[in-house]
């Protein structure tokens, strides 16, 4: 007589759309089946356990269903009961998946298939599929809790390879625990780049060993008075490998030659003659400082620094500054830049700065973020060089909303949350082909800022529209659609904690 067995029960989903997700940044293409999936305590993860980064990719997405609604998901566990429900992050060697960050989903009622040829492209992938969680189980389905995820295909990759923001620890100091707050938000709207302004006139973040007084008088003071702070070799490192964990590259900037003052302070022989004695700032006034470019104790100086960061930093950039560097004469100004790009090229990084450093003869292999002067970009793209676009007026993030915005300043004008949006990074300049653009970085500059509320209040949500810019394709800009999706974000925002801007721009969906 054969055993009893109990028959599989069918679940009969209800008709969910793939295609009307409020997915952020919007995928290349969206094929729904009409059926979905259910996420419960009989599914579990799997990975490919050829290259390890996969299965630490499985181990995020393991937490961060935990955290979001309380379910454990094994990873790559054998058992011998019955599987009902698989997903699985797979390495592919697929010639669909052109990109280093591509990704492609096949949602069945059984099974989620996750195919990326690298750690980071199933990263990413893993961020639309924590978007496609629900907040809430549909209990009325099954026994016990179970969260339906629509089915269907995706296919996806991003438009820029680089996709950034920076954030001005100078200004203001911010801790690590608030700078890895932030990473968590990028890496969730698929950003790749997180670019430190860890040097300025008013306070200096990195310890360097050789140098011990830039952190022993050079961080003790910040705008408005505060006592400042600094990161220590140890803490930096520990925010660079957090970052690296969800394929975020950190990008160090000391600027110079100008913003140097808190560097001249503590050291005085680095004092350019032309410009304002070194003395502690608390203002946010700019333009004064300047490094002497004619004293090679000056070169021996950044040598050890580079070095020094340069080693703790695996990413391939190293960002020099060069804006609003008003004291300082053009012809010392050009000498200084090409002497730093030797610096940063000896220690194995390329060159970023801001577009003034196209008045030098930089490399093709260095690269020019234009805020301000397209014609210095427009020089730089036409001797080879990548432009990374940054336009105060569209980009900036430390910009005021509107008159009455609690934080933030003014003089690149107000960027309302559709303003941040509604333009395309492709078209901006004339004259920037698309082949020159390496991509899109959204600053935030701390002048009014001094905390992760305050941070948050100007960053979101506008800095989610510039995830799409720099993630979507052209043909998906599209404010209306966009705005239908930002409103959606609410229950991911709340559950971080996360001080967005609430714009009337936007009908927000709240419980």
């Amino acid at each position: 007589m054969a055993a009893c067995q109990t028959e599989k029960k069918e679940i009969n989903f209800p008709k969910t759309d793939l295609a009307n997700a409020p997915l952020i940044p919007k995928p290349i293409k969206t094929i729904p089946t009409g059926s979905a999936f259910g996420l419960d305590a009989s599914t579990a993860i799997y990975t490919s356990i050829t290259d390890p980064e996969f299965e630490k990719v499985g181990q995020f997405l393991s937490k961060s269903i935990k955290e979001k609604i309380g379910l454990d998901v094994t990873v790559n566990v054998s058992t011998e009961e019955k599987l009902e429900r698989l997903i699985y992050i797979n390495q592919s060697d697929s010639s669909d998946l052109e990109s280093p960050e591509s990704y492609q989903f096949y949602i069945k009622k059984d099974s989620i298939l996750l195919n990326a040829k690298t750690a980071a492209g199933a990263f990413r992938g893993v961020q639309t599929l924590r978007q496609l969680i629900p907040e809430t189980s549909n209990d009325t389905l099954t026994d016990q809790p179970m969260w339906v995820i629509p089915s269907g295909k995706i296919v996806d990759a991003p438009k820029y390879g680089y996709r950034g923001s920076m954030l001005d620890v100078a200004r203001h100091f911010f801790t690590v625990e608030e700078v890895k707050k932030y990473i968590d938000a990028l890496a969730y709207y698929k950003f790749n780049t997180l670019h430190l302004h860890l040097s300025d006139d008013q306070g200096w973040r990195i310890e360097i060993k050789s140098w011990p007084k830039l952190t022993e008088v050079g961080s003790a003071s910040e705008v408005g008075g505060g006592e400042g702070g600094f990161y220590t070799q140890e803490e930096y490192k520990d925010l660079v490998t957090y970052a690296a964990d969800r394929h975020i590259t950190i990008v160090p900037e000391i600027d110079m030659p100008g913003h140097t003052n808190a560097a001249s302070l503590s050291y005085p022989f680095l004092h350019y003659a032309g410009a304002e004695t070194p003395r502690v700032r608390t203002d946010m006034k700019v333009g004064y400082s300047s490094f002497d470019a004619r004293k090679d104790t000056v070169y021996s100086f950044l040598d050890d620094v580079i070095c020094e960061i340069a080693g703790m930093t695996p990413g391939p950039y190293f960002h020099i500054g060069g804006d609003e560097s008003h004291v300082t004469k053009k012809s010392d100004y050009i000498y200084f830049v090409e002497k730093v790009e030797e610096i940063v090229q000896k220690h194995n990084k390329r060159m970023i700065g801001w577009n003034e450093i196209a008045q030098a003869e930089i490399n093709s292999n260095s690269i020019a973020q234009l805020w301000n002067e397209p014609e210095n970009a427009l020089k730089a793209a036409e001797n080879g060089s990548k432009i990374i676009i940054s336009p105060a007026k569209r980009a900036y993030l430390d910009m005021q909303y509107d008159s009455i915005s609690e934080y933030g300043l003014h003089w690149a004008g107000y960027i309302p949350v559709d303003v941040g949006y509604k333009w395309d990074p492709e078209t901006y300049v004339e004259g920037i082909s698309k082949e020159s653009i390496l991509g899109i970085e959204a600053p935030l500059w701390s002048e009014t800022i001094s905390n992760s509320a305050e941070l948050e209040y100007l960053a979101f949500p506008r800095i989610i529209g510039y995830a799409e810019l720099g993630w979507s394709i052209s043909e998906h800009l599209n404010w209306e659609d966009y705005k239908e999706r930002l409103a959606a974000q609410v229950p991911y925002l709340e559950a971080m904690q996360i001080n967005y801007y609430p714009t009337k721009l936007v009908d927000w969906e709240r419980e």
